[in-house]
């Protein structure tokens, strides 16, 4: 199968401005997640809406093709990208530009998803270690069918362990959080990026939603590998905390 990864990278962000620019260890925010993901996969684009950032990946080498301000999502963009890219591709993978420590394991996942005929979408979940994370809206948990297919996701705690006290829920059912890493059969991503907002996406603000309302398969590879996703400035100084932690074994 013939694979292309997109990474999406806007420049305005309103928690933090700029932030595929930013600098980490040395080196941007957008070249570290370009770097990581070109360890994987040969093909490999930075679908931009500034000029500032297509210039940084120009200048270390990297593919970048210009994309218009008025995407709403990072899907509309990649679609758009893989439109003037052009070629004859199986699968695009969707690599958020806000995350520098994504792990060739986990683009390797995504990938081995498609080995399934039936696969249309493939993403990740992540066990959860503990019942804060859990309970927290900002990490969207996944039920997944016995075949490792989303069945759904939301930002409240799914599913409610009846009968057992809340604190002890990890013990009695394997929580699954989300990880934000895509990949699309090339025609299916054409095709969910023509549907309008679905109402289950608009409940829980997850544009995953949109894509099981309408009947799309979505298969769920599992990772054991936590990443350092950059949200705010505090995520970035975070994020350098943890790049000394493992002894640069990233720059």
């Amino acid at each position: 199968m013939r694979f292309i990864a997109i990474i999406p990278a806007r420049y305005a962000s309103t928690r933090f401005p700029g932030k595929p620019l930013a600098m980490l260890g040395g080196k941007s925010v957008i070249q570290r997640v370009y770097e990581q993901v070109s360890k994987v996969l040969e093909n490999v684009y930075v679908a931009t809406d500034d000029q500032r950032i297509f210039e940084v990946v120009e200048s270390f080498g990297g593919n970048v093709v210009m994309t218009s301000t008025n995407h709403k999502s990072g899907t509309d963009r990649i679609q758009e990208a893989i439109t003037k890219i052009g070629g004859n591709w199986d699968v695009v993978v969707n690599v958020q530009g806000d995350e520098p420590f994504i792990q060739a394991s986990q683009i390797e996942t995504v990938c081995q998803c498609f080995d399934d005929s039936e696969t249309q979408i493939a993403t990740l979940g992540k066990p959860f270690n503990d019942m804060d994370s859990v309970c927290n809206p900002n990490s969207p948990k996944i039920v997944v069918d016995n075949r490792q297919y989303a069945m759904y996701f939301s930002r409240s705690v799914i599913p409610f362990v009846r009968g057992k006290e809340k604190e002890t829920w990890l013990e009695h059912y394997p929580f699954l959080k989300h990880i934000g890493l895509y990949a699309y059969r090339t025609n299916v991503l054409s095709e969910v990026t023509k549907l309008p907002q679905s109402s289950l996406e608009i409940a829980e603000s997850l544009e995953q939603l949109r894509w099981l309302q309408n009947g799309y398969r979505i298969k769920v590879g599992i990772t054991d590998v936590e990443t350092v996703g950059i949200d705010t400035p505090e995520d970035l100084a975070r994020a350098e905390e943890f790049l000394k932690e493992q002894n640069n074994a990233f720059i």
